[in-house]
């Protein structure tokens, strides 16, 4: 009797775990059982492996569309067609693509990820610079595919054979900007590209010419009647050859666009500016959201595309992503598509701002930059294995109740940065070809036993390098045309690009293929829990454990990115508990201590995976739970749950505002257990009150008891001027806030030489970054200008916050000459030199590649060069390398192209292998 009662209380507690787990099978938005506990989320996409495909480059089907129906030639109007050029069209199509299908299948490819494949413009002038739309991110017709890959009817035939192998399709689309067409008007009557103009120098104006904020219209359904005559900084005209390009047709009114010049990156300008001269979107209007809307509903409609990588999310405003996602991802599912997945372009390390628009802005996911960079460092850089834990417990940020990390794509390198070879290679100079690959593999490895979904660049399965970003990490896999391709030195083959690349027994793609079957074999490897478990303050071992909580047997992997082979203690749920090897080199079998530690050995720059024998003991009851949160906070806000006992759990948080309900805010199922809810939208002074449930692997609960936090004022901090800047004439001052809202009202203030605080200018509204350019041209050389910002938040004038202030100096007399300090340790001199271009310099001082500015003399083993200039508040451009050098670290310097302005810094300092440009001497 007492048997068959135990066995009734293991039945029952089997069915309470599989109900809260079929509960949890939802998809979207989850804000149900809110007084239960749930499951940590697995949403429709997080047991992927992606190939990103840029199909222009990967294999010519057929010489037929090479020209894609227009003219040879490198000239606008003409086909851009040239193999022997790194930034023209090659003959990659789609056809090829189906005809490599079988070697995209054997990698271990779950889903093919293609750069944006529409309707291009063909060839773009890019300010003297030509070259061609062959990544496609230059549409002009957003309803057909591009001539040069082919025709709707080939996208048709490679989705579906894809998805006969039981493959996904993901089409890179984007919303944010279309090709270059539009110029703007100049006096004289010419038409070019222009600068920026910010929203506070000249505000957007109604038709009727009445200034107004875009931001108070956003998200909603009005917005002003505009005009090309009235309401923009400059007047858009679209060339008569051009006229009529964009399709559909609501793309060729330029009340469409943002119309404000040249984008910099940077604040502002970051949402409105236009990428290199293309056509930003005034993705603010109703219109526009609608009209994006509508294009790529149709593509699913008509192709089942499977999912989105959405192009420079970033860079447009939230409340166009609050309405697209949402529409784009219910009309994905009228369409029986149950597991369609979006995820954006955020070109960020930092998981609090790539988060947000997964918890904030309704996106289902974000392509892992920061993953990218932690991966990298610890495989190539050898990083203290720490790192590596910070990074994976930081995962955190993306908990909320309808989505987490789990489903986020994980990448080591791509067209834009460059491939994860390049970064092996600068990384370790001289190393082996062994080392190499020894280094690529275990990137890989990472990639493939974490958390997320891994995205293999193509060309990396067979060793592709390259010799940067951009232009120079699209080879082609058919056999290549261009020199700076075929010179390369491919990993762990003899090959070239200069044949074709396709080989399966290439021990990249051997062991890309291979990882794949294992995670597909045992799938906790892929979504399973992902619980940290070693690590040091040295390069060496980094330890995990994966478990999927239905199957209850923990993996633990460890990854080791030393050069010499390492052992360590690695905690585990299991008390002397054997694990048999599933990967990697080492004995085969392994037992836990009464401690729970399992020893494992690693070999060098290797990954070992062991798989328990026996599945967790089930809990008896559910562990003790306590909460920790913050007494206030204005954007995200911690919540953290402090759990006893050592097993499996899942914590459920739970928030109630006001005297609202109680709602799920997000399920953690590894240590330390934490949400970080968004309350940017309550107001300040709001109370939130918190609870969690945590769940044992048997079904059992415990509630912790609430702790409440309030809302805490927004903030605001100046972005510029740099404090300590030397200034003269216009200074920019530009403030931001934490949260951010349309309503709120900036002033700016000055303090000259410790006077009283004045104001300057007037209260500025335009969000999201609020600006002031102040005249200096009036104080005297030497003087000490304070700013501040006063932010009213509630429109009031009562409730207000200020900034902390910044200082500048003013230097009236100009720099004539600006002085670069180089340090080599070793003395060794040679013919390093600057290569130099910009506006700052004087006529005739800019070089050539092959013949670098040399130095003036050394002192004090520093060698000194002295650059006349012309324009000391325009930046200096240079390249530290030797004549016609282009190898870093051999003859060039890392770091790319730098600068600096000599106004602000009249002297800088470089230091051998070191990208950063110190303003002082760094040196002891």
């Amino acid at each position: 009797m007492l048997r068959f009662l135990a066995t009734l209380c293991g039945l029952l507690a089997c069915l309470a775990t599989a109900s809260v787990a079929d509960a949890h099978k939802q998809r979207g938005h989850h804000h149900g059982h809110h007084g239960k506990a749930q499951h940590s989320l697995r949403a429709a996409v997080t047991d992927q492996n992606f190939y990103f495909v840029m199909a222009d480059r990967f294999e010519n089907g057929t010489a037929a569309n090479d020209h894609g129906g227009l003219p040879p030639g490198k000239s606008e109007g003409q086909s851009g067609f040239d193999p022997t050029g790194k930034g023209w069209y090659h003959g990659g199509d789609l056809k090829g693509m189906l005809d490599r299908i079988d070697y995209i299948e054997d990698l271990g490819t779950t889903a093919i990820w293609l750069t944006p494949s529409f309707k291009n413009k063909a060839v773009q002038d890019n300010d003297g610079f030509p070259s061609a739309g062959y990544h496609g991110y230059w549409i002009t017709d957003f309803t057909q595919i591009d001539p040069h890959l082919g025709s709707n009817a080939d996208l048709r035939a490679l989705v579906d054979a894809a998805h006969a192998r039981g493959m996904k399709v993901y089409f890179d689309i984007i919303t944010n900007h279309t090709a270059d067409v539009i110029r703007y008007q100049n006096d004289d009557g010419s038409l070019t590209g222009r600068p920026y103009i910010s929203k506070d120098r000249a505000p957007y104006k109604t038709a009727s010419g009445q200034p107004f904020d875009d931001r108070d219209y956003a998200g909603t359904n009005t917005f002003p009647p505009l005009s090309p005559t009235v309401s923009f900084p400059f007047r858009p005209v679209v060339p008569a050859a051009e006229t009529g390009v964009k399709f559909p047709d609501w793309l060729d009114d330029v009340n469409r666009y943002h119309n404000r010049g040249n984008t910099t990156f940077v604040g502002e300008n970051s949402y409105y500016g236009d990428f290199f001269g293309l056509d930003d979107l005034f993705t603010e209007q109703p219109q526009v959201v609608d009209g994006m809307i509508d294009i790529y509903k149709q593509w699913i409609t008509d192709f089942r595309i499977d999912g989105f990588r959405i192009d420079t999310m970033k860079h447009v405003n939230d409340e166009f992503w609050e309405k697209f996602a949402p529409a784009i991802l219910d009309h994905a599912r009228r369409q029986g598509l149950r597991e369609f997945y979006a995820f954006g372009e955020v070109f960020d390390i930092t998981k609090p701002f790539t988060s947000h628009f997964t918890t904030q802005a309704n996106v289902q996911g974000v392509l892992d930059f920061p993953f990218q960079k932690a991966a990298e460092r610890f495989a190539a850089n050898s990083v203290a294995t720490n790192e590596l834990r910070d990074f994976f417990v930081d995962d955190d940020w993306y908990t909320d109740a309808d989505s987490n990390v789990y489903q986020l794509p994980t990448f080591l390198g791509n067209h834009d940065m460059g491939r994860i070879g390049l970064f092996i290679r600068n990384a370790n100079p001289g190393a082996t070809d062994a080392e190499v690959f020894q280094r690529d593999k275990l990137a890989h490895e990472l990639m493939y036993f974490s958390r997320g979904n891994p995205v293999i660049y193509y060309g990396d399965e067979q060793g592709f390098v390259g010799d940067g970003g951009d232009q120079d990490a699209r080879q082609d896999m058919f056999p290549s045309q261009v020199a700076t391709y075929n010179d390369d030195d491919l990993i762990a083959t003899d090959a070239t690009t200069a044949q074709s690349n396709f080989d399966t027994g290439h021990p990249l793609f051997q062991t890309i293929s291979n990882l794949a079957e294992v995670a597909d074999r045992y799938p906790a490897l892929r979504d399973g829990a992902h619980q940290h478990r070693y690590s040091s303050d040295a390069p060496g071992i980094y330890a995990y454990s994966r478990l999927n909580r239905r199957e209850r047997r923990e993996f633990v992997v460890a990854v080791n990115n030393s050069e010499s082979a390492q052992t360590a203690l690695v905690p585990t749920w299991a008390e002397r508990g054997w694990f048999t090897k599933v990967y990697g080199t080492g004995a085969t079998s392994v037992r836990s201590g009464s401690d729970k530690r399992l020893s494992v050995t690693v070999p060098a720059l290797s990954t070992i995976v062991y798989r328990a024998d026996k599945k967790m003991h089930r809990s008896h009851r559910a562990p003790q739970i306590s909460l920790t949160t913050p007494a206030e906070a204005r954007d995200r806000l911690e919540v953290r749950a402090n759990v006893s006992g050592d097993s499996f759990y899942e914590v459920t948080f739970k928030a109630k505002v006001g005297r609202g309900r109680w709602k799920s805010i997000g399920t953690d199922d590894t240590a330390p257990y934490r949400v970080f809810q968004d309350v940017a939208d309550y107001k300040p002074g709001t109370r939130i009150r918190y609870k969690a449930v945590v769940l044992d692997n048997a079904g059992h609960t415990r509630t912790s008891s609430t702790r409440s936090s309030r809302v805490a004022v927004p903030s605001i901090t100046l972005e510029a001027p740099n404090d300590g800047a030397r200034v003269r004439g216009e200074v920019e001052v530009r403030a931001v806030t934490v949260p951010e809202h349309p309503w709120y009202e900036v002033q700016f203030q000055r303090s000259v030489n410790g006077g009283a605080w004045t104001n300057v200018g007037s209260p500025d509204t335009s969000s999201p970054v609020y600006t002031h350019f102040d005249d200096t041209s009036a104080l005297p050389d030497g003087a000490t200008v304070s700013y501040r910002a006063v932010l009213d938040y509630a429109n009031r004038g009562t409730r207000t916050v200020t900034s902390e202030s910044r200082s500048v100096t003013i230097v009236q007399a100009r720099v004539t000459t600006a002085t670069v300090h180089y340090f080599r340790p070793a003395g060794d001199y040679l013919d390093w030199g600057l290569h130099l271009w910009g506006d700052a310099i004087a006529d005739g001082v800019a070089t050539d590649w092959a013949a670098p500015r040399q130095r003036d003399e050394v002192v004090n083993g520093e060698a000194i060069y002295r650059i006349p200039l012309k324009d000391d508040t325009k930046p200096v451009n240079f390249i530290m390398h030797r004549p016609s050098g282009d190898s870093v670290p051999t003859t060039r310097e890392p770091g790319g192209d730098r600068s600096f302005v000599p106004l602000e810094h009249p002297e800088i300092w470089l230091v051998q292998g070191d990208p950063t440009v110190y303003t002082t001497d760094p040196t002891p």
